[in-house]
């Protein structure tokens, strides 16, 4: 046995305590999902998917964080912080401005349609092709994107107890599907709430437990300053660098409101709320507990390089993947006391588990209201609706296992499946930005703009992972060695940037766009979509903005158009006609 493999065995302690810990947060989950779905009334169609619209902002609020940080975010941000510093946490600011633009422009307008599907405002906005469409980008994204939920926690608990992933993840999958389709909204948010909590303990209690054995919070941030990890944002205006201010900024605030205010999986919670208000309560201590648990998971990025800082664990392969790095450090830190692995695990798969049934619960809103509904000639029964619901949660569910098996044999397949995120969400914000802020493009002029979007960066994105996946585009870590290792690594020395460094001798050979940052591609997708529609107006003409209803429009763009009954410009006129009112918000109204 190599003396990587023998450090890894006697690292995987993974105790009964660690069990119990472990097994205790999923038998607590599916008594949630017991409680909603038999001890409470029987759940119709609004208290299944949104929760009766009367949840309690807190628990909304805590959900929406929980779904948002996976568990790819809980394992891969230490991860890029111990290998190219703190750049990308300058997108805290995106955060904060997506706060502000969500709440102004696009919160509005969807509370106070009182629909269930982000999709149908398409519908009501240009017509019932860019629903589909919507729907089906959507659909795409999450089929995508579960696996990889899933698939990642696996890998770390893989590492800490040499689980094989697929017996961990049918059996996360089940518990998940169970109590999701037993409770409904109200299950998935409670459980996050349980899940949150559970992964914000993981996070400091790693935190703290580290700290003291490094010897305190001076030797972190004296390591991370002098390895030039921590480091005031870069200024550069050059899109093909990975990470800079402008990136992390208007990049990021684009990509953030798309899938925080367009998206399915997130708006579903706000929309569940009793008033604008609320949600904007809701918004607000989402951004600060997404800001909160960003920074703790930096932090602990800084803390894995100071305590591997002269034997690089990724190098010499005693973590044989990137999303390993943090489970490995967990092991060594908290290995010795029992149940504290467990508490971590737990924490990890706390994270996957509220995205994974975010997304089956908004893949059944979305199934019911757009794949379902618009295309039956009756009025569907209670029972009906109940059994779509359930059989899409079950469906997907089952399909997410099996995908797993793609993810881990097709080593290129999650580059590709984030791909397909970028490829999918900057048109459809497009979409969703024209039909809010620019009553004058129509429903051919968007649609055609939404498909050259998609086929714009399938082209680019997909053409920038196959130059990144063969070597082509690589980028340049932080100083990394392992001159102080005390075990034999033996053949498994690699390049110390590992598929990290930056090929300058090729850079000039590779298209532009492939090169361009990840950061930018859903303001580019959003923006080629948004572009394309204002030229396909010359063809397919304009709508009189006059004609819109205003209640579909941001209340800061309705102001610009004087609506009246008879929908024409009583102002332009020079005409005295009474004003039609519009209840539009809780402190908008025209």
């Amino acid at each position: 046995m190599s003396d990587i493999d023998r450090i890894i065995a006697e690292l995987q302690r993974f105790t009964w305590p660690d069990y119990v810990v472990f097994v205790a947060m999923f038998i607590l989950c599916i008594f949630i999902g017991i409680y909603f779905g038999f001890m409470k009334k029987s759940l119709n169609e609004a208290d299944y998917l949104m929760g009766g619209r009367n949840m309690l902002i807190l628990p909304i609020a805590l959900s929406l964080v929980a779904s948002f940080i996976s568990g790819i975010t809980l394992l891969g941000l230490p991860t890029e912080v111990y290998s190219f510093g703190i750049q990308y946490t300058y997108v805290g600011m995106g955060v904060i401005a997506m706060g502000f633009v969500m709440g102004i422009f696009y919160l509005p307008v969807f509370h106070d349609l009182n629909i269930t599907s982000t999709y149908e405002y398409l519908e009501s906005r240009f017509d019932r092709r860019l629903r589909m469409f919507g729907s089906v980008m959507f659909a795409i994204m999450n089929i995508g994107y579960l696996p990889i939920v899933i698939y990642v926690p696996a890998l770390a608990f893989n590492q800490v107890t040499g689980v094989a992933v697929h017996t961990i993840t049918p059996i996360v999958c089940v518990i998940c599907v169970f109590y999701t389709s037993l409770g409904g909204l109200k299950a998935v948010v409670w459980t996050d709430v349980v899940q949150i909590i559970s992964m914000l303990g993981a996070l400091v209690l790693v935190a703290i437990k580290g700290t003291l054995d490094i010897g305190g919070f001076k030797e972190v941030f004296t390591s991370a300053w002098q390895s030039t990890r921590i480091e005031a944002p870069d200024l550069s205006v050059d899109p093909t660098i990975r990470h800079t201010l402008w990136s992390q900024l208007i990049g990021g605030v684009i990509y953030w409101t798309q899938t925080n205010a367009v998206s399915q999986n997130m708006i579903q919670r706000y929309l569940s709320l009793p008033s604008l208000s609320s949600a904007r309560w809701a918004l607000a201590i989402f951004c600060l507990g997404v800001l909160i648990l960003m920074a703790l998971c930096a932090y602990n990025g800084l803390l894995i390089y100071a305590t591997y800082k002269g034997c690089d664990p990724l190098t010499t392969k005693l973590a044989k993947a990137k999303d390993q790095l943090l489970p490995l450090f967990v092991m060594n830190t908290l290995g010795e006391y029992p149940g504290l692995t467990g508490l971590f695990i737990a924490g990890v798969f706390s994270a996957a588990l509220s995205s994974l049934s975010t997304c089956l619960n908004s893949m059944s809103a979305v199934v019911l209201e757009d794949f379902v509904k618009p295309f039956v000639s009756t009025p569907l029964s209670a029972k009906a609706i109940n059994w779509i619901m359930r059989s899409v949660v079950v469906g997907v569910g089952a399909l997410c296992v099996s995908l797993v098996y793609v993810v881990e044999h097709m080593g290129t397949v999650l580059q590709l499946t984030m791909s397909l995120e970028a490829i999918t969400n900057g048109p459809l914000f497009g979409i969703f930005t024209i039909g809010l802020l620019m009553p004058w493009i129509n429903g051919n002029s968007a649609l055609t703009g939404g498909i050259f979007g998609v086929m714009a960066m399938s082209w680019i994105s997909l053409n920038a992972q196959w130059a990144i996946a063969s070597g082509a585009i690589k980028y340049e870590t932080k100083p990394l060695t392992v001159e102080h290792c005390n075990y034999d690594y033996g053949e498994t020395l690699l390049d110390l940037n590992h598929n990290f460094t930056i090929s300058r001798a090729g850079k000039e050979d590779i298209f532009p766009l492939y090169r361009i940052s990840y950061m930018w591609y859903t303001a580019l997708g959003a923006l080629i979509t948004i572009l394309m529609s204002g030229v396909c107006g010359c063809v397919f003409g304009s709508n009189d903005p006059r004609k819109v209803d205003p209640t579909l429009l941001a209340p800061s763009i309705r102001k610009f158009f004087c609506y009246t009954e008879n929908k024409f410009n009583a102002k332009s006129l020079n005409i005295d006609i009474p004003m039609k009112k519009y209840a539009i918000s809780d402190d908008v109204a025209l």
